[in-house]
């Protein structure tokens, strides 16, 4: 458990943070008085996961935007990365009709703007990963997403794919949208995803077996376009209920020790 307990993780923030002023704010401080860097996950958007096992999010628009008023304001000048909305391109066309397609990449662009004129804020908006959607997929969606205004795009958040494998998708995605900088989730991807499973069975990204914890988080990556490997979701909170664990979000023990006797 030391393993894990030793390196740092994001903060995931959503609607279970109503008061997110508040607690941005006591957040940012708390990092500032230990010259530190906070790394945070806003999770909040309408029809979040299409109602799957992290189903969730703001019910309206307008909530969705006052949300994002609340978190730039808690933020003010203080330093901080923030990673928006894990899946929420990826998923654009699993379970939206066309105004809700729209809706959403309005609300992506809108939370980019607004956190961007925060002068500490390093924004990046989630691509997916190297095995989801193609970078001719998710090329106009990043950019009607506001990639222009935002300082890059995450990979791999909460899943488990290989870092060589995300290094070339990586560097490809950012030639089609302008040269923009990526980082990698690396807290799960040490064996890589399962070999056996792909695409939507739960078996490749849902508390599979035989993982292991990545890197450590650095910006020390050796690639020039890739800024950090972060542990962006916590080793050893479960994916949801499938393979045998909690809720979504909950501590799965066994999980946490399987990740890290496997580290390499």
């Amino acid at each position: 458990m030391e393993k894990i307990a030793q390196q740092p993780a994001a903060f995931w923030m959503g609607n279970w943070t109503p008061r997110i002023e508040a607690e941005v704010r006591a957040l940012v401080e708390q990092h500032d008085r230990s010259d530190a860097l906070p790394v945070m996950v806003l999770y909040n958007l309408p029809f979040r996961d299409c109602g799957q096992h992290s189903a969730g999010g703001s019910r309206t628009a307008a909530r969705y935007r006052a949300w994002i008023d609340a978190f730039a304001r808690g933020l003010d000048d203080y330093r901080a990365v923030l990673v928006l909305e894990p899946d929420a391109l990826p998923m654009l066309t699993k379970c939206l009709d066309e105004q809700r397609q729209k809706e959403r990449l309005s609300l992506v662009r809108y939370a980019v703007q607004t956190l961007k004129a925060q002068p500490g804020a390093a924004v990046y908006i989630d691509a997916g990963h190297s095995a989801w959607a193609t970078v001719d997929d998710m090329e106009p969606r990043l950019k009607a997403a506001g990639i222009a205004d935002a300082d890059g795009f995450s990979l791999n958040v909460s899943n488990y794919q290989a870092t060589p494998d995300l290094l070339v998708y990586g560097k490809a995605l950012s030639a089609a949208v302008g040269g923009k900088r990526f980082i990698i989730d690396t807290s799960r991807n040490g064996n890589g995803a399962p070999k056996d499973f792909t695409g939507d069975d739960e078996r490749a990204w849902c508390n599979p077996q035989g993982r292991a914890l990545g890197a450590a988080p650095t910006t020390n990556t050796g690639e020039a376009l890739c800024d950090a490997f972060y542990w962006l979701k916590p080793p050893g909170e479960s994916d949801g209920r499938c393979n045998g664990g909690p809720p979504a979000g909950a501590w799965f023990a066994e999980r946490a020790l399987e990740l890290a006797k496997n580290a390499h």
